[in-house]
């Protein structure tokens, strides 16, 4: 099977389709921060992983569902298009789409981008048809469309096995123009200059922050004293609410006794029940009848910084 993705293609020379979401602080999973931590060669991502070639694996039947479905032809973009004035703004393209009748020699019509979607995330789409779909998507869409001067991406996109859907985005000039002007900002100010982004998370910090320097202390100033101060009050508060909560669970419990559900007029309120039965390696069990052995299957594990606030 043909695929566009080419997990060889070094991802530190280029922003692309799946990098401008995260730049413009859009998408759940990644921030501007990871960006430059794989642009600047940080980081190096693992790019063939089973999702990714899942991925890829069911693009392929999401590009014949779509051609079955609409008439069209679609052809595989197997080298990424780049942008006539930046080099490197690129993007993968999954499809383009060309005339039910068309000629060899006639050019695309469209853009076509496949996806694939947990069930549970339909919520997070609008209606058949429209251009309502994840900002992170349409943020791809747009860029797509950016780099091949065409007017027309379509997404389909098929959740679990049994619901397949395609989504219409025409292209947008001004938004357009703020995608572009936000990769080559992020590139020339983060990338060239190797000097982050600003960063959004805790995750950020601890990925720009992971190395420390032992017995180095940096005195507080007013303001993060004060932040210190705020954050035993919140500390102090959540604490009260946990005893709280154990509290009120206990009087559930003695009501509850031996049921495993509560209800009211109906209506599951509460469950107590025992899980399934799990198994776990008994790793000290292991390394007392073969001392020998336990040494070779233990693996060091670096573990980020942690942040503890004194009393």
């Amino acid at each position: 099977m043909l695929n566009n993705q080419d997990f060889t293609h070094d991802r530190t020379k280029y922003l692309g389709g799946s990098d401008i979401g995260a730049i413009l602080g859009l998408s759940k999973y990644r921030t501007p921060v990871d960006v430059w931590l794989e642009k600047t060669g940080k980081v190096v991502n693992e790019v063939n992983n089973l999702p990714v070639r899942f991925g890829t694996f069911a693009e392929e039947f999401v590009a014949s569902e779509y051609a079955s479905t609409t008439g069209y032809q679609v052809a595989h973009q197997l080298e990424p298009i780049t942008h006539p004035q930046h080099d490197y703004l690129q993007g993968h393209i999954d499809r383009f789409v060309f005339a039910k009748d068309s000629r060899p020699d006639q050019l695309p019509t469209h853009v076509l981008e496949c996806k694939t979607a947990n069930p549970f995330a339909r919520s997070e789409w609008g209606e058949v048809g429209s251009d309502e779909v994840p900002m992170t998507y349409l943020a791809q869409c747009h860029w797509y469309l950016a780099l091949t001067q065409l007017e027309r991406c379509d997404l389909a996109v098929l959740f679990g096995n049994t619901d397949f859907r395609i989504y219409h985005i025409e292209r947008d000039a001004a938004l357009e123009s703020t995608l572009l002007e936000a990769a080559v900002t992020f590139w020339q100010d983060h990338v060239l200059t190797d000097m982050p982004p600003d960063a959004k998370t805790i995750g950020d910090y601890q990925k720009l922050f992971d190395k420390e320097v032992p017995g180095k202390t940096v005195e507080a100033t007013e303001q993060t004293y004060s932040l210190v101060n705020t954050a035993k009050e919140v500390n102090a508060v959540i604490d009260a609410k946990e005893q709280e909560l154990e509290q009120i669970k206990k009087l559930l419990m003695e009501h509850m006794q031996e049921a495993q559900e509560l209800t009211y007029q109906g209506k599951v309120l509460a469950t107590w029940k025992k899980p399934k039965a799990s198994f776990r390696f008994d790793s000290k069990r292991f390394e007392i009848t073969h001392p020998e052995l336990f040494p070779l299957f233990q693996t060091p594990i670096q573990n980020s910084r942690r942040l503890v606030i004194k009393t």
